[in-house]
């Protein structure tokens, strides 16, 4: 699959059939996380994948009710915890770039998954603590998100976008592109 189309075509899903994801197109996916750009290259991310019941089950504690992609992380057959260790990033113009690139693994991720025919979801309503300490999950480590990962049982509309004359600009802030 073409970049620009996994770009335009990659939708949040949050419906997943009962298909177990084959091992090798999870290592592909990963490595897609893997092969990031970073802070000075200090590839701070770290992914937790998670096939046990009992520990999906787990993480599902740290989900509110009315987070819409809770069902979706019980429906998958897995889930990747997306984490980061601060200390092997930095802070610059006091901007922490663990998020950031962490961020961009986990968009990886996520692009490399729909070219594989996966469904991911990118959630980030959670409780931190209790995601840590129902994983085990050390202290340092800040999960930056959750996604589950399976085969879609769906296919989401696209959802409106800004026009790219509202947010790019040329030369001069708000001189449009």
């Amino acid at each position: 699959m073409d970049v620009f189309q996994a770009i335009n075509d990659r939708r949040s899903i949050r419906k997943y059939r009962d298909t177990p994801v084959e091992w090798d197109k999870v290592s592909q996916v990963l490595d897609a996380g893997r092969l990031a750009p970073s802070w000075k290259n200090m590839q701070c991310w770290r992914f937790l994948v998670l096939s046990a019941g009992e520990k999906r089950n787990a993480l599902l504690d740290a989900f509110p009710d009315d987070n819409p992609g809770k069902k979706a992380l019980s429906q998958a057959p897995l889930t990747i915890v997306v984490c980061a260790d601060p200390a092997e990033s930095g802070v610059e113009n006091g901007i922490e770039y663990y998020v950031a690139d962490t961020a961009i693994a986990f968009e990886h991720i996520c692009l490399a998954a729909h070219g594989l025919g996966l469904g991911t979801c990118w959630m980030g309503l959670f409780d931190e603590p209790t995601l840590k300490q129902s994983l085990g999950i050390p202290g340092g480590i800040r999960v930056v998100g959750v996604t589950p990962l399976g085969y879609p049982d769906q296919e989401p509309k696209a959802r409106p976008r800004k026009e790219l004359s509202e947010i790019a600009y040329h030369n001069n802030w708000g001189s449009a592109c």
